[in-house]
C-alpha cells in the first residue's frame, strides 16, 4: 500500500474554485501526514482574516517543513546562482523613517552580498531560460545582518504561504518523467494556475519581458511584501523595496534566449564575472515607497495581498541610496551556494506586516537553511557570519566552529555577570499593534480582486510587448495537452484584455466559445503606469558588448578609432574573427581576436560591426556561420554598423543598406556617431513584425 495513503478517511466531493466557476471532484481525503484530515488547504491559520499568521498552525508547519527539506544539499528553489561582494551606501540619513544605523551616515560603506538567480531549474540548468529571478542582499550593517530577499518582479503568484509548495511542485519537473527542466510551459504549472485566478497579475509579468533579462546587471529587484520602517520613536511607516539598475533594465528577445541557452548556457553568469573582473563594476539604487495606514486605506487594493502592486504614480519611488558589486566570490561553493538569506533577518528599524505570504516565509526560510546546510550553525560560515560583535547562550549543534568559553550557557545567571545580556534601549523592538479577532482559516475579502491590476500591466505596455505577452502565452498554452487547462486559461484572460485572449485562442487554434472565468468582485480599470514599461526607459549603452567582425585586410587604423568610440560610451569592444588567432591588417600588424565566428554567435552581443576586407567580406559570403551572424543581429533587432566592403555578407544575409534606422553605413566621417546613437536604444523596434489584428 502506498505509504502515504495508509490512514486515509476515504473519499469526498469538494469544490476548487477558479474565477468563480465550480468543479466538483470526488477525492480521497487530504491529509496531514499523521491522517488529520485538512479542512482548508488554501489558507493558513491568522487571526482574523488580515491577522498575523499563528505558530500553532500545525498543517502549515508540516507543509512548508516537509517541502523544505525535500531537496539536500541543493536549493529546491533559486538553485541556479550567481553573486558578488559589494557595498550600498545610503545618500542622506533616513531618520524620519527608520533608526536601521546602515541607513544614516551617507559617508558609511555597509559591505552586502548579492545573489541573483533562477527560481525553476536545477543548478545545472541554463540561464537565459523565461523565468522569475530571484534578487537577494545581505548587508552585513554594524547592528547585524539585514536580508532583502527579494525577485526581479515585484508581485507573486499566490497570496498565501500555504499554497507555496503547490505552486513549486507544479512548475518543477513532472515527478513521473522528471521532465521539463527550468520550463513553466507544461501541464501541471498551468493546471495549478489555472485553478488559482490570485496568480492572473503574475502571469502576465511572467509572460512578460521581465522574465528574459539580457543581464544580470540590467533586472530590477523588489522586495515584493510590505514591511515597515520604524523610527527612533517607534513611529512605523509601510514600505516597498524597489532596486534600479544604474545600466537601465533591459531583456532579451525570445528567440535570442533561445539560442543563447546553446551558444552559452553560462550566459548571465560569465555576463556577471567578467563585468567585475574588468572592473566595470554595476549598480543599482534602493528605492523607497513609504505610505501610512491611512493611505493604505485609500487603495482599492489590500497592501497585504503579494499578488499586488503599488503603481509609482500613486506612491512615488524615492532612491534613498546605492549599491556597487566591485568583487566576484573567491569561491563558489563556500560563498555563492553556501550563502543563507533569510527575511526574517532584519535589524532595529525595520519590521514586518502581516502579509500571510511574508509570515509563511518567516518560518520557511530558517527550516529551509538547517535542512540545506545541517546545522543550526549555518550562521557561522564565513559569507554568513555577522561583521559585527555577536554573542548569546546558544551552544553546540552539529558543525560547532566557535568554542566557547566558560561554565554558563543560560539566562538570566549570576554567574557570568559580563555575559551577554538583552539591551531593551537599543535592541530590536517589534511594531506594537493591536490584533484582535477569530482564529481563522480565511483570505480576506480585500484579497479578492485578481484581474484589476492584471488588466493594468498590460495596458501600461508599448505595443511591442503586449505582443511579446500574447506570443509567450502562445507558446506556453501551446505545450500544455489537456484541452481543459488551455480552456481555463483563456476564460482568465478575457478578463484581462479581449485582444490578448482572442489572439491565443486563435494561435491555438481553439474551437467553441470559451467562456470568461467568472471574478469574485468585478475587475475595474485603473488608469495606465507608465513605470512598469520597459520601453519608457532611458537608453545607454554602457556595460554593453559590441562585437566586431573582421578578416584578413581589415583597415586597422579605422579600427582603432571605433574602439575608441564605443568604449568613450561605456561598452566594451570585442573582436570577432574566422580563426581564433585572430586577422592580419592591411598594414601588415596582426590583432588577436577575442572569440573565433564559430564559437561567438551574435546573439551573446548587443550591437555588431561587420568590417571584413573585401576579400574577406567575398570568402564569409560562403560561410553559413558568417551569415546566419548577420541575419540574426537584424533579426534580434540589433543595430548593425558595417563598411562597404560588407556589402556580400549583408546580402547573402538578407540585410539591406539603410533598411532602417539601425543597419548604419560606418564609411562616412562622423558615421560611428549615428551607430553609438542608435545602438544606445538597443533595439530597432520598428524592425519587429507587427502581430496580426483579430477582433475582440
Amino acid at each position: 500500500m502506498d505509504q502515504k495513503k495508509s490512514g486515509t478517511v476515504g473519499t469526498q466531493a469538494h469544490t476548487l474554485g477558479a474565477g468563480g466557476e465550480t468543479h466538483q471532484i470526488s477525492a480521497e481525503a487530504l491529509t496531514t501526514n499523521q491522517g488529520t484530515v485538512v479542512s482548508d488547504n488554501q489558507n493558513s491559520l491568522r487571526i482574523g482574516a488580515r491577522g498575523p499568521t499563528l505558530l500553532e498552525d500545525f498543517v502549515l508547519r508540516e507543509k512548508t517543513t516537509h517541502f523544505d527539506h525535500e531537496r539536500i544539499p541543493e536549493r529546491v528553489v533559486h538553485a541556479r546562482g550567481s553573486a558578488a561582494h559589494g557595498y550600498f551606501q545610503v545618500y542622506e540619513s533616513q531618520a524620519a523613517l527608520t533608526r536601521a544605523a546602515f541607513l544614516q551616515d551617507p559617508a558609511e560603506k555597509t559591505p552586502v552580498f548579492a545573489r541573483f538567480s533562477t527560481v525553476a531549474g536545477g543548478a545545472g540548468s541554463a540561464d537565459t531560460v523565461r523565468d522569475v529571478r530571484g534578487f537577494a542582499v545581505k548587508f552585513y550593517t554594524r547592528e547585524g545582518n539585514f536580508d532583502l530577499v527579494g525577485n526581479n518582479i515585484p508581485v507573486f503568484f499566490v497570496q498565501d504561504s500555504m499554497k507555496f509548495p503547490d505552486l513549486v511542485h507544479a512548475v518543477k519537473m513532472e515527478p513521473d518523467r522528471g521532465f521539463p527542466q527550468a520550463a513553466s510551459a507544461h501541464d501541471t504549472f498551468w493546471d495549478f494556475v489555472s485553478l488559482m485566478p490570485e496568480s492572473t497579475h503574475m502571469l502576465l509579468w511572467v509572460m512578460s519581458d521581465r522574465t528574459l533579462p539580457r543581464s544580470l546587471r540590467m533586472m530590477d529587484g523588489f522586495g515584493v511584501h510590505t514591511f515597515r520602517l520604524v523610527d527612533a520613536q517607534g513611529k512605523a511607516t509601510f514600505v516597498k523595496f524597489h532596486w534600479r539598475p544604474m545600466l537601465g533594465a533591459v531583456s532579451l528577445v525570445w528567440d535570442e534566449a533561445v539560442k543563447i541557452q546553446g551558444a552559452d548556457s553560462d550566459f548571465h553568469r560569465r555576463d556577471l564575472w567578467e563585468a567585475i573582473d574588468g572592473g566595470d563594476f554595476p549598480a543599482w539604487e534602493l528605492g523607497f515607497q513609504t505610505f501610512d495606514q491611512e493611505t493604505a486605506d485609500s487603495f482599492d487594493f489590500d497592501v497585504l495581498d503579494a499578488t499586488k502592486l503599488i503603481p509609482e504614480e500613486m506612491v512615488p519611488v524615492k532612491l534613498v541610496g546605492k549599491m556597487v558589486l566591485d568583487r566576484n566570490p573567491d569561491n563558489f561553493f563556500a560563498e555563492t551556494e553556501q550563502a543563507a538569506f533569510h527575511p526574517g533577518h532584519v535589524v532595529p528599524g525595520i519590521d514586518f506586516s502581516n502579509d500571510p505570504l511574508l509570515q509563511g516565509r518567516l518560518f520557511s526560510y530558517l527550516d529551509t537553511q538547517l535542512s540545506r546546510l545541517g546545522t543550526p550553525n549555518f550562521h557561522q560560515l564565513p559569507i554568513n557570519r555577522p561583521r559585527c560583535p555577536m554573542a548569546n547562550f546558544q551552544r553546540d549543534a552539529k558543525m560547532q566552529m566557535a568554542v566557547p568559553q566558560g561554565r554558563v550557557a543560560y539566562e538570566p545567571n549570576s554567574l557570568a555577570p559580563q555575559g551577554p545580556r538583552e539591551q531593551p534601549d537599543r535592541g530590536f523592538t517589534s511594531v506594537r499593534a493591536m490584533e484582535s479577532g477569530e482564529k481563522v482559516r480565511e483570505r480576506s475579502k480585500s484579497f479578492a480582486d485578481h484581474y484589476s491590476q492584471a488588466r493594468l500591466f498590460f495596458n501600461s505596455m508599448s505595443e511591442h510587448e503586449k505582443n511579446h505577452i500574447i506570443g509567450a502565452f502562445s507558446f506556453e498554452l501551446s505545450k500544455v495537452a489537456t484541452p481543459a487547462i488551455r480552456e481555463r486559461v483563456i476564460g482568465h484572460l478575457l478578463q484581462v484584455d479581449a485582444r490578448l485572449a482572442a489572439v491565443v485562442t486563435e494561435r491555438l487554434g481553439l474551437r467553441g466559445k470559451i467562456a470568461p472565468a467568472t471574478p469574485a468582485v468585478p475587475p475595474v480599470d485603473m488608469p495606465p503606469s507608465p513605470a512598469l514599461s520597459l520601453a519608457h526607459r532611458a537608453g545607454t549603452l554602457h556595460g554593453r558588448k559590441v562585437a566586431v567582425l573582421i578578416t584578413d585586410g581589415f583597415d586597422g587604423a579605422w579600427l582603432t578609432q571605433v574602439r575608441t568610440a564605443v568604449t568613450h560610451a561605456g561598452a566594451k569592444l570585442v573582436v570577432v574573427a574566422p580563426r581564433a588567432g585572430g586577422a592580419d591588417a592591411a598594414d601588415g600588424s596582426h590583432l588577436d581576436a577575442d572569440h573565433a565566428l564559430a564559437t561567438a554567435p551574435s546573439v551573446v552581443f548587443d550591437a555588431v560591426i561587420v568590417a571584413p576586407s573585401a576579400a574577406g567580406a567575398q570568402t564569409l559570403a560562403g560561410e553559413p556561420d558568417a551569415g546566419n551572424w548577420v541575419r540574426d543581429a537584424f533579426r534580434h533587432l540589433k543595430v548593425i554598423g558595417h563598411v562597404a566592403a560588407a556589402a556580400p555578407l549583408l546580402q547573402i544575409a538578407g540585410v539591406a543598406p539603410g533598411a532602417d534606422a539601425g543597419v548604419v553605413a560606418l564609411d562616412a566621417p562622423g558615421a560611428m556617431k549615428d551607430f553609438i546613437a542608435a545602438a544606445k536604444h538597443h533595439r530597432i523596434w520598428a524592425r519587429e513584425p507587427p502581430e496580426p489584428k483579430f477582433s475582440a
